[in-house]
């Protein structure tokens, strides 16, 4: 584990989509804006991510699971979170308060600190319309928690999904944002 730099840190929640491969363009993001950065990934999260590339950029573990009871802590405590890619479970679930994985818990816990919490949905048109998901997002906005859209602006072509754009997390985190 990397020792303290002094920067801020944000700690990157990280679900099972398809883009999540691509994590470390917003983790070097981060790192080029002044972040310090720790990755916690949903369990099936883990499976979309290089979690030895994440833990050699980062300096940290991958965390995916809760520690044990005397274990130290592997990050300082947050001074933001970027949730990125968002599923419809871990919106819904979180929405819902439930807080059964360590990724969900996190973001339970940072609300209630009063942390800085950032979002980019990875979500498809379908499940984006189901009820549930568009109370989830309402509910989560009405708690302060910001969202944005990974793909808008010129990126989308005959209805199809452009780049992820990764950085637009972060630019919802910057003050006055």
């Amino acid at each position: 584990m990397s020792e303290p730099t002094g920067k801020p840190f944000l700690y990157v929640v990280v679900c099972a989509a398809g883009v999540a491969e691509d994590v470390g363009t917003l983790i070097g993001a981060a790192q080029e804006r002044g972040w310090e950065v720790g990755v916690i990934a949903t369990p099936q999260g883990l499976g979309f991510i290089d979690a030895a590339a994440v833990e050699e950029r980062t300096g940290r573990p991958v965390r995916s699971a809760w520690r044990a009871p005397g274990d130290p802590r592997p990050f300082p405590a947050p001074d933001a979170v970027a949730l990125a890619p968002a599923t419809f479970n871990t919106v819904n679930k979180w929405a819902a308060g439930i807080s059964d994985t360590l990724a969900l818990g996190t973001l339970c816990e940072a609300y209630g600190l009063g942390v800085p919490i950032a979002v980019l949905p990875c979500v498809n048109e379908a499940l984006a319309a189901h009820p549930a998901y568009r109370a989830g997002v309402e509910r989560l906005r009405g708690m302060g928690v910001r969202f944005g859209d990974p793909y808008t602006g010129d990126d989308r072509q005959g209805g199809e999904r452009g780049d992820f754009h990764w950085e637009r997390v972060l630019d919802l985190l910057t003050p006055g944002a």
